[in-house]
């Protein structure tokens, strides 16, 4: 069996707000100053060869300058050969006050990424016909490296956030063959949100109810997230709907992908997240085992920066 040639779309994940600096570099320094956090997700675990990612992330506000800094490192492992790609990714955004309560960042990106695949994993035709252990294909195939950039902004108020990112605006050759050429394509996201104070009687603290959404397109491939979370101090209960708004899928069935459910505790600096996947395409949750995703997170600053931090609204949802 031969392909001529095939597609894919960057990792995502369904706690894209707690890999917030992942979804949009203008989240760079949205923390009270400074913040470190790690995102892992295991998706599809039933298939042999599934997909795997992982990130890290530092950010910090510097208020004296109006500046968010970010540092981040990714890594997603995919099939059973192993494709590879780790990114390090350095983020700058400013944030500058429109009017009392209303903040603007536009923010910029530089990644560095390095690509392979295991050949010693994967069985090619030249090693059934000659009967070899090894193929030609591995002398030719090699690890690459290239550079990328990325460009965010977002816009937020006391209650309403809506950010825009483009992600490799150079569209870099990714190819793993020197003589073959393949253009990452862009990924624009659009994503945003509402949060409202809702009354409780059960508890001192206000809770919050949340509506946000996150739409995708890479190349020929859309993305749609729409949720709901509701945060009950110190726990955060969310659910998305993912569907996949493509032209056409070549079939009759409509392009459901999948129901994630997020919980999520805070108290303090930290912040614990856990979100399952459950998959409601034709794959099926049975065959695909859905995804798993677990995030984790650390906040601190001194005295004088948490006493300015109050001064500023970050809406966005925590997870």
């Amino acid at each position: 069996m031969m392909f001529l040639s095939s597609q894919g779309q960057d990792p995502h994940y369904s706690q894209f707000y707690a890999a917030s600096t992942y979804l949009n570099p203008a989240f760079a320094g949205t923390s009270i100053q400074h913040r470190l956090s790690a995102n892992y997700r295991n998706q599809w675990p039933s298939i042999p060869g599934g997909f795997s990612n992982y990130s890290f992330a530092y950010d910090r506000y510097a208020p004296m300058i109006n500046s968010g800094f970010g540092f981040l490192a990714t890594q997603d492992k995919a099939g059973s050969g192993s494709l590879s790609n780790t990114s390090l990714s350095f983020q700058y955004a400013y944030e500058a006050r429109i009017k009392s309560n209303v903040f603007i960042r536009p923010a910029l990106q530089m990644t560095f990424n390095n690509k392979s695949i295991s050949f010693g994993d994967l069985t090619f035709g030249d090693q059934l016909i000659r009967d070899e252990a090894v193929s030609l294909e591995e002398a030719i195939g090699q690890p690459i490296n290239y550079f990328d950039f990325s460009s965010g902004i977002l816009l937020t108020t006391h209650k309403l956030w809506l950010g825009f990112s483009a992600h490799h605006i150079n569209q870099p050759n990714e190819a793993l063959y020197g003589d073959v050429f393949s253009f990452l394509p862009v990924k624009y996201s659009l994503h945003g949100g509402y949060r409202v104070k809702v009354k409780s009687r059960f508890s001192r603290h206000k809770p919050s109810a949340l509506v946000a959404f996150n739409y995708k397109q890479q190349g020929e491939f859309s993305q749609l997230d729409a949720g709901l979370y509701y945060e009950l101090d110190p726990f955060i209960l969310g659910i998305w709907y993912r569907n996949l708004p493509t032209k056409s899928n070549g079939y009759s069935h409509p392009n459901h992908d999948a129901v994630a459910v997020i919980f999520g505790w805070q108290d303090g600096p930290y912040k614990i997240g856990y979100s399952y996947d459950l998959t409601v395409s034709q794959l099926g949750v049975s065959s695909s085992g859905g995804a798993h995703e677990l995030s984790v997170a650390y906040e601190w600053a001194n005295k004088r920066n948490k006493r300015l931090a109050k001064r500023r609204i970050i809406p966005c949802a925590k997870f």
